[in-house]
Parts: structure tokens; sequence; C-alpha cells
């Protein structure tokens, strides 16, 4: 076909642009209207990881009990595991500064299924009911802006998340990719483009010989493929064996230096010498079972879940005790679960909300085991980029300024912005509803949620509704107060943070927050009943702990009376976002009639601190073995210090969404 541009027929004395190009994968959005390689902007997106959590349950749970608790024994080290929430190119953008390359082993298994039915069944209450969950509502407008032009979006999507990779590895690192027979010849190419075909070490096919097959009218999809990739010239690799089904026959070899070369054994009549081998060194096929519903020690219950097994045979095949192993998708937390156990130190992060309360709790669970058995462990901590992540979508998207921010909200939300409002305070009107959108790094509070109910009375309103990225903690419970007192219906609604999606057309559910409440429960132990007590030397020994305290006037003990607390739920009505829309009324019925079965985890931070990561002092949580969860902590803490003190209440429900209030104890 002849040029358009009025030049000469492309050929030898007029080579077309493409002719000199050498083999490449090329997507949409890899290069710019210019031709210009699009550059991953790093610094951009890197944010301030904010610490939400700190957890080291059997040390927490100890000293608050008044047991002894030998740290330099219990811990492997201090270095403390992290587990992030969020969209992992913001979060390893966001590690950059601390970790460039630091990380000693990756392994992902990002998403590669747009066509795969994402609800899972979780269970409900103490029986073996369960309900149908959804996919989260910001993992759907993930996925849909990850598939939203097909491979294209996709491979952009990779290329971004690979880039970070490479530059968070160490140069003796080494990183593991899974994926299926969909995506997988599109991320090979995709790989030797960013590590070098000459740093490709071996394509592993995961069988999975006990999957169901199915009806299909095509040969049936049993394996997955994992790419294994370095990142320098020196790697770790540590041959891994496994037991055979049946010894075998082997000729028994060895090297002759006279020789230079491996030769066979033979006894003194020159016979050659067998052995018989119970193992096989692994090679490049792996015959691992995929996790079955009815494995109750290690199924949780996660769709896309992995075997322990898969994860335990890379991670002792390419690092070292000690060394630092991450999964940016994590899912479950297989990684760090196995991490955990093999004596490594990790991190994780995931965008799923349900993910990260799945592998928090998983972690918890394992921290416990392993004290049990008195091996170490170590203390991890929850992340989020909170304020940050939006503050970078309204300069990104929004362009800085904070009333777009609001028309945003405002159209998702589907009311009409007011143009002559009658108060700075009430920006739009749903219905007969005034609606307030509070500031994208802000935190609504008592103070705000008064103002704007007054506004919205003065304005000869009956009802309000608050919309706002974060809520003070007990904001519910002012409401409750205000509407009494001001004849007005307040709604706390939380800003979903599927609205920051950039291919975001449709409205997310905007439900109102979970309602949660909790009341301290005291107990006066005397010393003299304190051993016939099941706990009695626990409460003596704490006794004893913290009454020099109270002799300098600074003690909670008086006499010879100990005064301990535990906190009690009293009330709790989930939100239900991520519910499927078909069953919602009816989920809605039930959690009115019984909101503690939605319950699957609670903590308490007998001590909390606005300014301070919320500390696990307890906590209590379902599993798929015990389905029983109390409702009242059996704690017995004993506070250093007389007077007025604030414990928080932190629930997460069996969909993934936590709330928290605050409790006033005095003691």
């Amino acid at each position: 076909m002849p040029p358009t541009n009025g030049h000469a027929p492309w050929g030898p004395n007029n080579p077309h642009p493409l002719s000199g190009r050498t083999t490449e994968l090329i997507w949409e959005g890899k290069y710019d209207e210019y031709g210009n390689r699009r550059e991953v902007d790093i610094a951009g997106a890197a944010m301030p990881l904010q610490k939400i959590e700190t957890i080291d349950d059997p040390r927490s749970r100890a000293l608050v009990q008044g047991k002894l608790f030998d740290t330099e024994k219990a811990h492997r080290d201090d270095f403390r595991n992290m587990l992030i929430w969020g969209d992992n190119k913001l979060v390893m953008a966001s590690l950059l500064k601390d970790f460039k390359g630091k990380i000693d082993l990756i392994y992902i298994d990002p998403p590669f299924d747009v066509g795969a039915d994402f609800t899972m069944q979780v269970p409900v209450g103490d029986e073996k009911e369960t309900i149908e969950k959804d996919q989260s509502l910001l993992e759907m407008v993930a996925y849909r802006d990850i598939w939203g032009r097909g491979t294209d979006s996709y491979l952009h999507m990779m290329y971004e998340r690979l880039t970070l990779i490479k530059e968070l590895l160490a140069d003796t690192g080494s990183l593991y990719v899974h994926c299926a027979w969909h995506i997988g010849h599109y991320l090979k190419v995709l790989l030797d483009e960013l590590f070098g075909q000459q740093n490709f070490l071996n394509e592993i096919v995961w069988w999975y010989y006990n999957k169901f097959q199915g009806n299909v009218n095509h040969f049936a999809a049993d394996h997955d493929v994992v790419f294994w990739y370095r990142k320098g010239n020196k790697f770790l690799y540590y041959p891994q064996q496994e037991q055979r089904d049946q010894p075998t026959k082997q000729i028994k070899r060895t090297w002759d230096k006279e020789k230079g070369a491996i030769v066979n054994v033979k006894d003194e009549s020159g016979k050659v010498v067998y052995q018989q081998s119970t193992t096989r060194t692994i090679d490049d096929v792996w015959r691992l079972s995929m996790l079955q519903p009815a494995d109750q020690t290690q199924n949780l219950g996660y769709a896309t879940q992995k075997p322990e097994a898969l994860l335990e045979r890379i991670i002792k095949a390419s690092s070292n005790e000690g060394d630092l192993v991450a999964d940016f998708f994590c899912g479950s937390g297989t990684t760090g679960a196995v991490a955990e156990r093999l004596g490594r130190r990790w991190i994780m992060a995931d965008l799923g909300r349900f993910a990260i309360h799945t592998s928090r709790k998983r972690l918890i669970e394992l921290q416990r085991e392993l004290h049990a058995k008195q091996e170490p462990y170590r203390s991890f901590d929850v992340y989020n980029l909170g304020r940050y992540e939006r503050q970078w979508w309204q300069k990104e998207r929004l362009k800085g300024a904070d009333e777009e921010h609001r028309r945003v909200v405002l159209e998702f939300y589907r009311a009409e912005l007011l143009t002559n409002s009658p108060s700075p305070l009430l920006h739009g009107r749903k219905g007969n509803a005034f609606v307030h959108v509070d500031h994208i790094d802000s935190i609504f509070t008592r103070e705000e949620v008064r103002a704007v109910a007054l506004a919205a009375k003065d304005a000869g309103a009956k009802e309000v509704h608050c919309l706002a990225w974060e809520f003070e903690m007990d904001l519910r419970l002012t409401c409750a107060a205000l509407e009494n007192e001001l004849g007005i219906k307040i709604k706390l609604i939380p800003i979903p943070r599927e609205i920051m999606e950039k291919n975001r057309q449709t409205p997310p559910p905007f439900l109102e927050v979970a309602t949660l409440e909790a009341a301290p429960v005291y107990h006066t132990v005397l010393a003299s009943e304190a051993k016939q007590s099941p706990r009695g030397e626990e409460i003596a020994s704490l006794a004893r702990t913290i009454a020099p305290l109270a002799m300098t006037g600074g003690g909670a003990i008086s006499g010879d009376k100990n005064r301990s607390v535990d906190i009690k739920l009293t009330r709790f009505l989930p939100s239900l976002a991520e519910v499927p829309t078909k069953e919602l009324e009816a989920i809605q019925e039930r959690a009115m009639q019984s909101g503690f079965d939605f319950i699957d985890f609670w903590a308490i931070d007998f001590d909390w601190h606005p300014d301070q990561p919320f500390n696990h002092h307890w906590q209590a949580y379902r599993t798929r073995k015990n389905r029983a969860l109390p409702t009242v902590s059996d704690q017995h803490y004993v506070y250093a210090e007389s007077g007025k003190h604030l414990a928080c209440v932190k629930v997460v429900d069996v969909f993934g969404t936590d709330t928290s209030i605050t409790v006033e104890v005095e003691v």
C-alpha cells in the first residue's frame, strides 16, 4: 500500500518505519500520542503509609494478664511484617523509599479471568448457614478497569506493577508470576521485555490432578502456570525433593576423579549396584492438589485461595530464613502464612477489604499457634493509604478542586447540586433531604454533624444526609441524641472508594454506616478470693504487678480489692455494602433480627488513644471449625491508673467491613 504522505512508495530505498523494529509486544497505552514510551509515574504515586493497627497477640494478651513475656525468645527479631490495604500500584510506589532493592522474593497471583464469578458463600452465625457475598465493589470496579479495553488494559496494568516489582527486588531476588491459560502467553512476552529473556528461569506447570472437570466441549483445563524470573545473574536456588508414590530402583553412581566423569558403582563381581530411592528431585511439573471444600485444616472458603504446599515449595527454593518475601495480590494471605512458618519476613498488600480481613485473622491464628508451640514468630502491622489516596485522586483526576470533588460525589449519589443553598454546609438535595458532602481529607466530627443538623433544621428540612470519607467514632450515638433534640433525621453515609476509579460511570451503593454499641463490664475480686477463681493466680499476679502504682497514688487498686474490666457487645447492625442486590432485602431483615450473627471478628484496645494505631489487646473470631463467638471479652483488664479511660472496640462483619466505637471506662 503506498504511503499517504506524498513520499515515494515504501521499499529498499524508502523503508517503512516499522521495518526495523525488533520483536515487541505492543498494547494500547504503551506509547503516548508522540510515540514516546509511557513511563510509570513512581514519584507521583508514592505517598505515606498510615499504620492503623499493631498486632502481636501473644505478647499483648500476656502483658495485660500480668504474665511474663520474654520478647527476645518469642520474637525472631524486631522486624514487623506489613499487611497493607490499597491499590498495589500506589502501595509499591510508597514502599520504594524504604525497600527499593531489598525484597528477596516476590510471588504474585494477579487476577486473570474477566468472566469469572467472584461471588462466594460466607458462613453466618453459629450454625452451618451461609449467604452469598459479592466480590467487593471496589474490586469489581478495579477488575472492570483492568479489563475495560480487554487485553490492552490488563497488560498496561501489569506493566506498571511489574516495573515497580523490578525496582523493589534485590539484585539476587526472584519473581514468580502465577497465571492461567487465559493470559499467560502475553505475560511471558511482557516479562521477557521487562526482565530480559536471559533472566527467564522456568515455566512451572502446577497440575491440580484432583480438580472436578465438569462438562466441557474441549480438553478440560487442569493446570496453572508459574513463570520464574531472576533479576540479576546471581540468584538463590535450592533443589526440592518429594516423596515417590512407590520406592524405585536406581543405578548407584559416583564421581571418578581419574576419568573426570560420573561412573556407575559396581560390586566386587563387577555388577552394577542399585539402590532404593524413596524421593525424587522436583522438576518443573508440580503435582499438587487443589484445596477442597472439605479441607477443614487449611481451606478458608476464599475463592482464589492457593494451597500452602505450592507457596512452601517456592519459598524454600528461592529464599533463606530471615529473607524478605512479598505478595502484592495477597488474597487470603497464603504467602504471608507460609513465610511466617518458614521464618521469613513478609509484606503483603491487596485491594480487597475482605482479603485484608481474611489475612489478618489467619496471621493472628498463626501467631497464637506458633507461640503455643514455643516457636518464634514476628509481629505485624496493618496499614492503609488513608486520606493520601484521596488527595492523590483529587490532584490527578479533579485537578485539585474541592468543589469538583463535591460535584462528583453528588452526581454518583444522584443528588441535585444546590447552586443557591440556604447554607454553605448544605451542598445538595435528594428528594426531601438536604445533603452535606465533607472535605476530601477530613474526618466528619460531632461538632460538624451538629452544625449541619442545625443548618438543615433552619432551612425547614426534616432529614439530612451526611456523606463523608471518614467518621469520628461513636458518631451514630451523637446523631441519635441530635435527632431527639432537633426532630430531624440524620443519615451517616460513607462515600464509596469506588467513585475514585477513572472508568466508573454507574453509581455504587451508598449505604449507611453500621450500628455498633458496647458497654464496660466491671469485676471486683477480693485478694482472698483470687486463688479460688479459675484465673485466680493470673489476677493475683496482675494485682502484684500494679500494686506499687496504686501505692504511689496512680493505681486502680485500693485496699484489698482489684477491679478489672471487660467489654460487652450490646447491639450490632451491619452495613450491607457487599451483599448482592437481589438478596439485600432478605438479609436486611435477618440482620435486624440477629445482627450478632453477622460478626466474624472483634477486638478491643482497652487503652486507646486517637493519635495511636489500634492495639489488639484482645480479640475473638469465628473459624470454619468453631462458629461460636463470645459477645463479652474475658480479658479482665486492669488499668495501671485510676480515672477515666477510653477502650476502642473494632468489629469486622462476615463481609470484611469494619466498624469501630469507643467505650468510656472509669476505674
